[in-house]
């Protein structure tokens, strides 16, 4: 006998197997676009701390640097707070003292500092090298991993544009003496106006943030493989009622008939009671049950034909044996012999007569 479920089971493999690629599919975009979303969300919040702080170097050279500037010359104890560079890591720092941005960092990484705090490290070094041979490079960020977690870093080349600023930093004879004696007059010399000496870098953990992205996605993929799950059962349900359900009658009466296991008053019978609603649909299915409909008549008309030819047949067949069985009982001995005895019963009654 047809099994139709096997028909709704390969459905619902087929549909199982466009889900899963299509879960699949829209997994790995949607993984991208988050990624994507989380680098623009990082390198915003870098490029916002960079902005603000720059906004404090402009502030501290414009204001602060110039309204004490005469009085520098003459002060014996030099004045880090006036150096904008200094000015804002230390706004910086004051950031960091909250919570959520303690592991932020900023550097104003440079080759030779007059602030050994400022030395590039091998990392830095080697952007300021690329920002050296890129002179057109006015940016580069990307992601790294120190001190145990994934970074992101956004820096930007900086160099002497204001001759007046050389003034602490060409030769240790022109620069203020507080100057030396703090720093001494190894290191912070020699710069040149236009040369890059150095990067701004932020670095800004991106640990978290990735951590929340795996997190949506999981979120995400739940949320799609329960509707896609629910969307399966939901079409498996409506398959069977308006597909699988229709044609099972069908199918068994085409595998009786095929078989043989049915009469046709029963094939009849089976047609009324089981395609009458079927014939009645509009679409493909109601047009297949007609056509099977048709054939079940015809099967139907077939089989009457038959059995009154049988009959026929048999009727034939009966006379045929009848008249076969007569001839041999008249050409029997015992047939003759009665004959005989007969016709001579026959000719003494005659003689009798006479």
């Amino acid at each position: 006998m047809i099994n139709s479920s096997k028909l709704a089971n390969k459905f619902t493999l087929l549909l199982s197997l466009v889900f899963i690629g299509a879960i699949a599919f829209s997994g790995l975009a949607l993984s991208k676009a988050l990624e994507y979303t989380a680098e623009n969300e990082i390198n915003y919040r870098a490029q916002v701390l960079m902005q603000m702080v720059n906004s404090v170097r402009d502030y501290s050279s414009s204001h602060i640097t110039s309204l004490l500037e005469p009085y520098l010359k003459n002060q014996e104890k030099f004045v880090p707070e006036t150096v904008p560079s200094y000015a804002a890591r230390e706004v910086f720092e004051n950031l960091r003292d909250k919570k959520e941005y303690q592991h932020y960092l900023y550097k104003d990484a440079t080759l030779n500092p007059t602030n050994l705090q400022d030395q590039a490290d091998e990392f830095e070094t080697n952007l300021i090298e690329t920002f050296r041979n890129n002179p057109s490079l006015r940016s580069k960020s990307g992601f790294l991993t120190a001190f145990g977690e994934q970074l992101f870093y956004s820096a930007r080349p900086f160099s002497i544009q204001n001759p007046k600023c050389l003034s602490c930093h060409s030769t240790p004879e022109m620069a203020p003496k507080s100057l030396v004696e703090t720093y001494g007059t190894e290191h912070g010399f020699g710069w040149k106006l236009n040369e890059i000496l150095g990067i701004q870098i932020i670095y800004v953990p991106a640990s978290q943030v990735f951590e929340n992205v795996r997190k949506n996605f999981s979120l995400f993929i739940g949320i799609f493989i329960a509707i896609f799950a629910l969307v399966i059962i939901l079409i498996n349900y409506l398959l069977k009622l308006n597909v699988i359900q229709p044609i099972k009658p069908m199918a068994q009466l085409a595998q009786k008939i095929s078989t043989d296991t049915i009469n046709s008053d029963e094939a009849k019978e089976y047609e009324i009671k089981n395609l009458t609603v079927l014939v009645k649909r509009t679409d493909e299915l109601g047009q297949l049950g007609r056509v099977f409909q048709k054939m079940v008549r015809e099967v139907y008309a077939r089989e009457q034909r038959l059995k009154q030819q049988v009959q026929e047949l048999r009727i034939k067949i009966d006379e045929t044996k009848m008249a076969r069985q007569v001839d041999e009982i008249a050409r029997s001995e015992y047939f003759q012999k009665l004959r005989k005895e007969a016709k001579d019963i026959r000719n003494k009654w005659s003689e009798s007569d006479e």
